[in-house]
């Protein structure tokens, strides 16, 4: 019998210093990777992507012209969600995202909605917010859409040409204006494609999703396609 010298004692270090599951909290069990079994089943996963007519791709309707439009799955305040987004963002733990979008990107793979991709854009931070947090989660959530779609991740096409105050607390409307005119796009060494993925870790009130939109298609006159990590309700 052969034995995986590297797991067991991965098995070993895991009984003095468990990794927690990053939606509840609890120490994970033995092949649980980020999250436990029981949060992994109790997740709103959505389905979004096997229908257009959903509540994502609503939100956007009559503000930008896009394509096709999903969440993965659905956050409300005080849940299991909520925590997750957290560890993502402030807690410095961006490979859940990475992890939450290979699952997602799987998914879409089956999806003859989002077929034709030609490269996946995240929604960029402005320098030096992405200086202060060190890393940017939707950049992480859009390589792993990459690495299952194998479609081009290209964090090289959108900048924040100006840093935004928080959303949080903003009515719906004093959100628009906080994001109105922030984006710009960069000179591009490669072509960009007809149809892109535009990738976000939290839908809000969707402005920010709206602004990009907007940039990317004045900028390159290409198609747009959304998908989310959540989608705040």
């Amino acid at each position: 019998m052969q034995f995986d010298l590297r797991n067991i004692l991965g098995d070993f270090v895991a009984i003095f210093f468990p990794k927690e599951c990053a939606c509840c909290g609890c120490a994970l069990k033995y092949q649980e990777k980020y999250i436990c079994i029981a949060c992994d089943f109790h997740l709103p996963y959505t389905n979004f992507h096997t229908y257009s007519d959903n509540d994502t791709a609503r939100q956007l309707w009559g503000k930008v012209p896009i394509e096709e439009a999903c969440s993965f799955i659905l956050l409300q305040k005080g849940s299991r969600v909520e925590r997750l987004i957290y560890q993502i963002k402030y807690n410095n733990q961006p490979f859940l995202a990475e992890y939450f979008g290979y699952q997602y990107g799987l998914k879409l793979l089956e999806s003859e909605l989002y077929r034709g991709l030609s490269a996946i854009v995240p929604i960029p931070l402005h320098t030096s917010k992405l200086r202060k947090r060190g890393y940017n989660q939707s950049t992480y959530f859009g390589q792993g859409l990459s690495r299952a779609m194998n479609i081009p991740l290209r964090d090289d096409v959108l900048k924040r040409q100006r840093a935004t105050m928080t959303q949080t607390g903003k009515d719906r409307l004093s959100r628009y204006e906080n994001v109105e005119d922030v984006f710009v796009c960069t000179q591009l060494s490669q072509p960009l494609g007809e149809h892109v993925l535009l990738v976000d870790d939290v839908l809000t009130t969707g402005a920010t999703i709206v602004s990009a939109t907007l940039t990317l298609q004045e900028s390159w006159g290409c198609k747009v396609s959304v998908a989310t990590l959540a989608r705040a309700q």
